[in-house]
């Protein structure tokens, strides 16, 4: 017993050391003015430590997000940000522990750099509206302004609107050092130099005035002053990995490198009194004081996580990929990359597969027996089928035992399986483009459509379909390069040669069987309007090619003739089941004698739909009486039916819905969609019956994320990532990165430890993004008005009133000058942040007291707030303005200005509309590219502005 005593107690030490020690991805560590403590955030808590380590306390235990920690000057507060209310504000807490008290109020997103030299007030950025004057281009995810606010809360006060991130100021209170942002890149993305890179400056508090003390054409960022604030420390990437300097602020600057840190970029820089520095290298906290070398902060920490291991999440609403069942009465779908099953009712939902890997692309076996999938499992695309075990048990949803097995698992990655009419066969893709079909029997492959052929953008996106007899695969062949798709019919044996029946040099999308196989159909942009831009949005239809001369002269018949037809093959009520057996058999072995017939089909081509859209998918019934389709032509995708005969054509449910996929069932009386995540049952008489899917799943984050981490580092390696570039290791880094994933918690330390490593790529457009799913968040309502956010009066002091808003409408009497004193009869005092009496308020009718700027007259006037969206598109249209008429007044005339916003068709046509119009006449065009969303118009503007073909 003793033994076993002693045995017990050395493995709970060995646990409780094991739970404590070496914790990683220790984030905005800040050194406290006396040298002596560290706070610093943690799986979205902050806590503090000694600075010569030891255990760590927290300071906040909430469900939110807390973080980058901030010292008052005297060391008695720290402020942080946090998402307790569905977005980032400014708190301030004791540094001792206690209640924090919430500082700022709008939804805007809020982050504290510092205390005041008095500590009366802390500094923030937060990206908010400009001032009316300000020329800088506004982008609400872009830059940010600098409020300072009392520490006992009330009005921000506009400190500066150039643009600062990261600022601190000087002991005195006179100077703020910070770093800049120029235009759209990642934070964390290494490496790269260009014109949007960081460079750090010095503002004078007094006159306004900023000097640039960087010039390096990499990073250069995060700047702390000396305690003498004669010298700023920073971090930059001059001489390779970041990593920390020293320069001097007289006439003649000297810098030096202080750390020399080979690997993982040094974050999160902070200051003490006794200038001893504060950052994170590789997950972990140092600190270092010039002179000397890093010393690591060893820290231990005991945190049993402020979340269960696993959670029950709802199912229903987050349907993504479907199908259904052969004999219609189920459906497989997707959801947070498993596979479920449900009656098609909803009342009864099996989970398939239970995973924290990704499992996708699924389909029915036909005999409704077997379920196909691919699935991301041992760092490998492979192909898995699910069966039902027991006899008795007709269906999926009702199931108690599943048997899971792999079907096609190479070293190749296997995709989109579908099985063959007869379910002996699969066709799938081997690692994304080559099309083969694999013989379930004999467990062998065969290649239809080899590599060279076709590239995948997105996996999934080269689709092909089975013939009805299972004899040929109509597919996707970019045979003419990449952008070209072309419906080809392959003969499933493999031997023979590909066809493209249609050759249309508007491509054919989507290819898919009907009439038994004796028509087949696509869509294109022949008939449609089509982007100005070459790449871009376009209108298109569906169309049709028979491959069978009888089946086309049968559909040129009138609906009449048509029925009549019908009529007379009909048989009689007398007949015997054992006659329409016959009759059923006597079709199949017809249909499986059917061979296409290529000669002439020009000819027996035909438009099925009359009105060009843009059409997400569509099916046909099984006599191709009807076509159903998602189409857009107003706000979203709605489901429209159309008779090709007649061309009759009308929405069959209104939906306003995102692009989704569309199954039918076999008698054509029915469709199933699903409209933004939820599944719709719709008769074709237009009854829309949803689905409302009663299940729940358990999710275990931790695994989900360690899985989201391989495949996105799997993703870059297989479709990226050359080891030519940068001569980057990246099996390194992965290994690198992963040992991190124990101690992250939260999608937000997740997102910027994804970016991290994909920053390691330095290369643009790669980077995690997180979007958190709040409930109930604030969210504040704008008026459409600018302000003067340096008036430290009651009320509001507007500057200027934006055109296109809320308050911009025919015989308002706000105007520039004027002050709201009232919103909703509340006063506006400097005790107060404004914000909170717009809260909620969006397109709510909303009562402004507000005072004349000329006569003093008191008036109330009612405007319906709008979202911040809604107003930063206004915002940029009054930015181009400004710039245009700049441009204008500063040439005399003579110099014309636009903006390209985006790579797109919309920027595209902007473009031409401003040179072409107001711009026409100048004599030289300003065509200003900064802060573009990027795209594919490079190619349209060229040849448009130099009248010279780009490529």
């Amino acid at each position: 017993m003793r033994n076993f005593f002693l045995c017990l107690v050395l493995l709970f030490t060995v646990f409780g050391s094991s739970a404590q020690n070496n914790p990683l991805w220790l984030r905005y560590p800040a050194i406290s003015p006396d040298g002596k403590t560290i706070a610093f955030g943690y799986k979205g808590d902050i806590y503090k430590v000694d600075a010569s380590g030891g255990n760590a306390i927290p300071l906040t235990i909430h469900e939110a997000q807390d973080m980058m920690p901030v010292w008052s000057h005297d060391g008695k507060y720290i402020a942080f940000a946090s998402d307790r209310y569905g977005n980032f504000d400014v708190f301030i807490m004791p540094a001792a522990g206690g209640t924090p008290v919430r500082i700022t109020y709008n939804s805007a997103g809020d982050f504290p750099f510092d205390f005041s030299a008095d500590d009366k007030q802390v500094i923030f950025g937060s990206s908010r509206n400009i001032q009316a004057a300000n020329v800088r281009f506004y982008s609400p995810r872009l830059f940010q302004n600098l409020y300072t606010a009392s520490v006992s809360g009330g009005r921000p006060i506009l400190l500066s609107g150039a643009g600062m991130e990261r600022a601190h100021y000087n002991s005195k209170g006179n100077q703020i050092v910070f770093e800049d942002r120029k235009g759209y890149e990642d934070t964390w993305r290494k490496h790269h130099t260009s014109s949007v890179t960081r460079d750090v400056w010095v503002m004078d508090v007094k006159s306004n005035q900023y000097k640039k003390i960087s010039d390096f054409a990499g990073e250069d960022r995060e700047p702390v002053f000396s305690s003498d604030d004669q010298s700023v420390y920073y971090l930059s990437e001059k001489n390779g990995n970041q990593n920390i300097y020293k320069k001097s602020l007289g006439a003649t600057p000297v810098e030096k490198q202080l750390s020399v840190f080979k690997t993982n970029p040094v974050r999160h820089l902070s200051i003490s009194k006794n200038n001893t520095l504060c950052f994170t290298n590789d997950g972990e906290i140092y600190t270092l004081s010039e002179g000397d070398v890093p010393k690591k902060v060893t820290i231990q920490i005991s945190n049993d996580g402020r979340q269960n291991v696993e959670k029950n999440v709802p199912v229903n609403g987050n349907v993504g990929a479907f199908a259904l069942s052969p004999n219609g009465k189920e459906i497989a779908f997707i959801t947070r990359g498993e596979v479920f099953v449900t009656s098609v009712d909803g009342t009864q939902t099996k989970r398939i597969t239970n995973t924290p890997q990704q499992e996708r692309m699924v389909e029915w076996a036909p005999n409704g027996k077997s379920l196909i999938y691919a699935a991301e499992r041992n760092d490998n695309w492979d192909i898995y089928t699910s069966s039902i075990v027991r006899k008795e048990e007709l269906y999926f949803y009702a199931a108690t035992v599943l048997k899971e097995e792999p079907l096609i698992a190479t070293a190749s990655e296997e995709f989109l399986p579908k099985y063959s009419p007869d379910g002996k066969e699969v066709a799938y893709h081997e690692n994304r483009n080559v099309l083969k079909v694999y013989t379930i029997a004999t467990k062998q492959s065969r290649t239809i459509i080899p590599a060279g052929h076709n590239y995948s953008y997105a996996d999934g996106d080269i689709g092909f379909n089975w013939s009805p007899d299972g004899k040929y695969i109509l597919a996707d062949d970019e045979y003419f390069g990449f952008g070209g798709s072309h419906a080809a019919i392959l003969k499933a044996d493999g031997l023979g040669t590909a066809i493209h029946p249609i050759n249309s040099g508007f491509g054919e999308d989507n290819p898919k069987w009907a009439l038994d196989g004796k028509l087949m159909t696509w869509i294109n942009n022949r008939d449609g309007r089509r982007s100005l831009a070459y790449q871009g949005n376009r209108e298109v239809d569906i169309y049709g090619a028979f491959l069978d001369p009888a089946a086309n002269d049968e559909f040129k018949l009138s609906k009449d003739e048509y029925a009549l037809s019908k009529e007379k093959l009909t048989p009689d009520k007398k007949d015997s089941a054992v006659k329409k057996a016959a009759e059923v058999k006597k079709d199949s072995a017809t249909n499986k004698k059917f061979t296409p017939d290529f000669t002439g089909i020009d000819n027996r081509k035909i438009r099925l739909t009359i009105n060009s859209a843009s059409i997400s998918d569509y099916v046909i019934t099984p006599d191709a009486s009807k076509v159903y389709y998602l189409a857009s032509f107003e706000k979203g995708y709605d489901l429209w039916v159309t008779e090709p005969r007649t061309h009759d054509t009308k929405i069959l449910a209104k939906l306003g819905g995102s692009p989704s996929g569309i199954e039918m069932s076999k008698d054509g009386k029915s469709v199933f969609v699903t409209n933004n995540g939820s599944l719709l049952k719709i008769d074709d008489a237009g009854k829309s019956t949803p689905i409302s899917i009663a299940a729940e799943m358990v999710l275990d984050a931790a695994k989900e994320r360690a899985y989201i981490f391989e495949h996105c580092w799997r993703q870059v390696k297989e479709k990226f990532y050359d080891p030519a570039l940068h001569g980057i290791d990246w099996k390194m880094y992965k290994e690198t990165y992963a040992k991190f994933l124990p101690h992250i918690s939260n999608n937000y330390d997740f997102q910027e430890m994804l970016s991290e490593m994909l920053g390691e790529l330095n290369a643009s457009h790669t980077g995690g993004r997180y979007t958190p799913q709040m409930l109930n968040p604030d969210i504040t309502g704008v008026l459409g008005l600018l302000y003067d956010e340096t008036f430290t009066g009651n009320g509001l002091k507007i500057t200027a009133v934006i055109t296109g808003g809320p308050a911009d409408k025919s015989g308002s009497k706000i105007k520039a000058g004027s002050i709201i004193e009232k919103i909703d009869g509340e006063p506006i005092t400097d005790a107060e942040d404004w914000a909170k009496l717009l809260n909620r308020k969006a397109t709510k009718n909303t009562l402004l007291t507000i005072v004349d700027a000329t006569s003093g007259a008191r008036f109330e006037e009612s405007v319906k707030p709008i979202l911040f969206a809604e107003e930063a598109a206004l915002m940029y249209k009054r930015w181009t303005n400004m710039m245009y008429n700049m441009v204008d007044k500063l040439s005399g005339g003579k110099v014309g200005y636009v903006h390209v916003q985006g790579m797109n068709d919309g920027s595209y046509r902007t473009v031409v509309d401003e040179v072409m119009g107001r711009n026409k006449t100048k004599q030289a065009l300003i065509v200003d590219t900064r802060f573009n969303g990027g795209g594919w118009l490079h190619n349209d503007l060229n040849t448009f502005l130099s009248g010279k073909s780009y490529l």
